[in-house]
């Protein structure tokens, strides 16, 4: 079992180009916060984005906002059911049921529903919709998932749902990513 959050912080570099990204975890308002930094460069473009992540205690995403250093910004909020809205508070149904997401430049998006799920090896494979944003554009679509608890608390296997992309992705006593082959390595 994963150990009880404490403020945290965790810093990853991507294994492709230059960056670094810096977040800190942590209790807040009787669930969990995630802020973090990330500058780096995707396709040859440079960029700077700040995102904050706020769950429940159970790890169900509540609200998140990223931001470009340029002032490019995405925030949607959610009840922590796969119910969410825009800023202007307008429902968006074609994310219902997605209740985690993934913030393309990050591993950390990774541990949400490792984290909420709490699967153990004889739990088999589960397959989730997640709200996942690309850093390039800022517009969320849907997109499928596969999550498998290899060794529990410890490695877990992440898949694309078309197959595209496999990894095994071992993690830290808090439930963060120390490796993301191919993609990211924890500092």
């Amino acid at each position: 079992m994963f150990r009880g959050l404490s403020p945290t912080t965790a810093r990853w570099r991507p294994l492709d180009g230059e960056g670094l990204e810096h977040l800190s975890i942590g209790p807040h308002d009787g669930g969990i916060r995630a802020a973090s930094v990330l500058i780096g460069e995707r396709g040859g473009r440079p960029y700077g984005v700040r995102y904050i992540i706020d769950c429940n205690a159970d790890w169900a995403v509540l609200s998140f906002s990223i931001e470009t250093t340029d002032g490019v910004r995405l925030a949607l909020s959610s009840d922590g059911n796969g119910h969410w809205r825009n800023e202007a508070g307008i429902p968006l149904p074609q994310f219902e049921g997605c209740i985690d997401i993934d913030l393309a430049g990050t591993p950390f998006t990774n541990s949400l529903p490792i984290r909420r799920l709490g699967l153990q090896p004889q739990d088999g494979t589960v397959k989730l919709d997640m709200l996942y944003v690309p850093f390039d554009s800022f517009k969320p679509l849907r997109d499928s998932q596969r999550y498998t608890c290899l060794v529990e608390d410890r490695l877990y296997r992440y898949e694309a749902e078309d197959r595209s992309f496999t990894a095994e992705l071992p993690l830290d006593e808090d439930g963060l990513v120390t490796d993301y082959p191919t993609l990211f390595k924890r500092l």
